[in-house]
């Protein structure tokens, strides 16, 4: 009966900080809103060369704000303090309701924090400076946090072993740390090239995180449930204003954060090989610019019409919307089979023990 008063508790703990993120979110974007548009217009241009197709696709857009994922991770990050500053200063219940831990979501956080300042600095270069941070720069940047999170986890976290699904645990010893690098940096250029569509990126994280809950929930990483939860709710309230017409872009600032997040927190749940089913759209939008470049300049020749893939149906004359929902579809058909292979997994004995 104890386990079952404790299962309750925690969902309800679950769903109660998520609720309290969606209108912590709503409100902190409201006013965002509204310094975007006085003090951060007219936001990225709308304009990349050798790229007449995106540019006549979304020649519209320029002038939309950037930046809109700010209030995401601030209210993630503000919440998981809160709780904890509650829990040391007034004891008893707060305590439980607590979701700031060494082992689970001290690391998600810091990164979540770091990443999103990194991408705000390269949001406001892309305002001010137009164009931002050049790809080797940012490649440099995206190593450097990857290198801060392997070192926290081999040598804090003592984290050497990967999951490989129905084959069971694999000890690596020190491969761990290029092991972490890859699928972190892997991870965040996947999810930053998913940011183009309005309402696109705030879904597909949206349906990623939910799978990634459902993992830290079934292994009773509660606290870990939970800080998901809190990115989970502001993440909706995102969605609130980013659907279709747009009031804003996600930025870096909101795409670094959260990918680099699910890089992260795929590797504690150690579920980082799920992510090509669980993550199917960053993926393969990912696979589309590097084929594209690849037939450039092997070929001489594009495949796409334009990349990343949803400017390639979109230029095929889907609408913005159809495209969004459509991948939102596909991201959640993958995100299903994703768990269905965690849940089958972890419930069977491996091939090799």
């Amino acid at each position: 009966m104890t386990e079952e008063i404790f299962t309750i508790f925690n969902i309800v703990r679950l769903f109660t900080v998520a609720t309290l993120a969606f209108f912590v979110n709503l409100i902190i974007t409201f006013f965002w809103t509204k310094v975007l548009y006085k003090y951060f217009r007219p936001g990225k241009e709308i304009e990349k060369q050798n790229a007449p197709v995106f540019n006549a696709l979304h020649k519209k857009k320029e002038g939309t704000p950037t930046m809109g994922g700010l209030p995401i991770w601030i209210t993630t990050a503000g919440l998981t303090v809160f709780f904890w500053l509650l829990s040391n200063t007034i004891d008893g219940f707060w305590s439980r309701v607590n979701f700031l831990s060494r082992g689970q979501t001290l690391l998600p956080l810091g990164i979540l924090i770091f990443a999103g300042l990194l991408g705000m600095a390269d949001d406001i270069l892309g305002i001010f400076k137009r164009g931002g941070l050049r790809m080797n720069k940012r490649l440099f940047l995206y190593i450097f946090v990857a290198i801060v999170g392997a070192w926290w986890f081999y040598f804090k976290l003592d984290r050497d072993v990967i999951n490989i699904p129905f084959l069971g645990d694999f000890v690596i010893g020190w491969l761990y740390i290029p092991y972490f690098i890859f699928i972190v940096v892997a991870t965040a250029f996947s999810m930053n090239e998913t940011d183009g569509l309005d309402g696109l990126s705030g879904g597909v994280f949206l349906i990623i995180f939910g799978a990634l809950t459902v993992i830290a929930f079934d292994q009773g990483r509660m606290d870990l449930a939970v800080f998901l939860m809190a990115i989970i709710g502001a993440l909706v309230a995102f969605l609130w204003f980013n659907i279709y017409p747009a009031r804003f872009f996600m930025g870096d600032t909101g795409v670094m954060s959260l990918g680099f997040t699910v890089g992260v927190v795929s590797l504690l749940t150690n579920t980082a090989l799920l992510l090509p089913l669980i993550a199917v759209i960053p993926m393969v939008e990912s696979l589309s610019v590097i084929i594209q470049m690849a037939s450039k300049r092997l070929r001489g020749k594009k495949i796409f019409l334009s990349t990343p893939i949803h400017h390639h149906f979109e230029a095929l004359g889907w609408h913005e919307t159809q495209v969004t929902m459509r991948f939102w579809m596909v991201s959640a058909i993958g995100a299903v089979i994703g768990l269905i292979i965690f849940l089958v997994d972890s419930k069977i004995p491996p091939l090799f023990q």
